[in-house]
């Protein structure tokens, strides 16, 4: 279908402005536009509670901020959900990220758990992978406590949020690690060294264009690394059939969009249990502008619906 009119305005809106290329930003630059995009266009659900704690990772304690869905009990044991924010893994906060984890609990009625991971450059690939491991690890042996229920925990993220949310799930359950029930990605990367048809038709133009992802990943990966490494572009791992059922939700303005549902198609092929869905006349991170993208909060309902259908029995 064509470009949702409320995205066509706002890019529209942008391209009138002449940002410069994504190139040419200092991090603190990226990390700031990130910033001020979502608080702009934020909109923040009211949750039963919020609480926020540290856990030890491997080089220092992680910031993890829970959040409980609207008509929570005070203790109840709920599903658990890991969230990885996205901003290319040089960007995002827990506070930029807080409203999409708001919509994502009242949705899908899991208790949220948002792990504030390292960012590269000051710390460079693998140490967010290192990060997402370590908290599932963690998560998981301290579910009782949290409030979570171990036999219902997932993983989750959006963006180059959701690649790590793949990377540390297929990590965890390859080491048989953590029983982790399902994960949930949202408009992620999938494979940075792809050239898709919808990276090539939306290289510019869509919000998040080829020269942000490239100066994201030159900041991600040390000199030399291979952005082919299954660690980094998840689609490439040699073996998908361990991992838990799956929802990948894609836009269709995005030019990630044909990674993400490549990878549903493999997990598929390789007999997991995968929804997938790909939001018409979306752009990429539409669902952190529900503030502008009304569409966006119709999308959370069904990507709520999807997560508990991960949940149910099959």
């Amino acid at each position: 279908m064509p470009l949702d009119p409320k995205a066509r305005r706002f890019l529209d809106t942008l391209a009138a402005m002449n940002p410069p290329s994504a190139l040419t930003l200092s991090v603190d630059e990226r990390r700031a536009g990130l910033a001020h995009l979502l608080s702009f266009f934020g909109a923040a659900d009211e949750v039963a509670t919020v609480d926020q704690f540290e856990l030890p990772g491997p080089e220092g304690s992680l910031a993890v901020r829970a959040y409980a869905p609207i008509g929570a009990r005070s203790g109840e044991r709920l599903p658990g959900m890991l969230y990885f924010h996205g901003g290319g893994l040089v960007a995002g906060t827990l506070d930029t990220h807080d409203p999409i984890c708001r919509s994502l609990s009242n949705a899908s009625g899991c208790r949220i758990l948002s792990v504030d991971y390292r960012l590269a450059p000051e710390h460079r690939f693998p140490a967010a992978v290192a990060d997402g491991c370590a908290a599932a690890e963690w998560i998981a042996a301290h579910a009782e406590e949290l409030y979570v229920d171990r036999e219902r925990l997932g993983v989750s993220g959006d963006s180059a949020g959701a690649t790590l949310a793949a990377v540390v799930c297929h990590t965890v359950t390859a080491a048989g690690q953590v029983p982790l029930t399902f994960q949930f990605l949202l408009c992620p990367i999938m494979d940075f060294a792809a050239e898709t048809e919808s990276r090539r038709n939306l290289a510019e133009g869509y919000l998040v264009d080829r020269d942000t992802l490239e100066h994201d990943l030159k900041h991600y990966l040390a000199p030399g690394a291979d952005r082919a490494d299954p660690r980094i572009s998840p689609l490439r791992a040699a073996d998908v059939s361990p991992l838990p059922p799956t929802a990948v939700h894609t836009a269709e303005f995005d030019p990630l969009r044909d990674e993400g549902q490549a990878y549903a198609e493999r997990l598929r092929e390789a007999g997991v249990r995968t929804l997938y869905r790909c939001h018409p006349g979306m752009i990429h991170l539409f669902y952190g502008m529900r503030g502008l993208m009304t569409y966006a909060g119709a999308a959370f309902r069904q990507m709520g619906a999807d997560i508990r259908s991960l949940l149910a029995p099959p």
